[in-house]
């Protein structure tokens, strides 16, 4: 009886070790799990923009309305029989 229970304390105390010392400790599995949670997250916010990245991709495949909106705003582009009108604010002469 008294050899059994040495042998449970050396397998106990064994399994003690390699839970939370040893190599493939309870504290690398609780940070990989964190950093599963950090990159899920990080996947969530990249999906989104690539859904939105994606949406403006198909409006401009659609229609020329986006195209040309765009050409005016971003890159100052003027349509065809248009007249370009540029007004500057005279100073207070100094």
């Amino acid at each position: 009886m008294k050899a059994l229970l040495i042998i449970l304390v050396i397998v106990f105390s064994y399994l003690q070790y390699k839970l939370w010392i040893a190599e493939g400790r309870v504290q690398d599995s609780w940070s990989l799990e964190q950093r599963i949670n950090t990159l899920e997250a990080e996947n969530k916010i990249l999906s989104e923009r690539n859904n939105a990245l994606q949406a403006e991709v198909s409006n401009l495949k659609s229609g020329l309305e986006v195209v040309e909106e765009k050409a005016r705003n971003e890159l100052g582009f003027v349509g065809k029989d248009e007249t370009f009108f540029q007004y500057i604010e005279a100073g207070d002469g100094k």
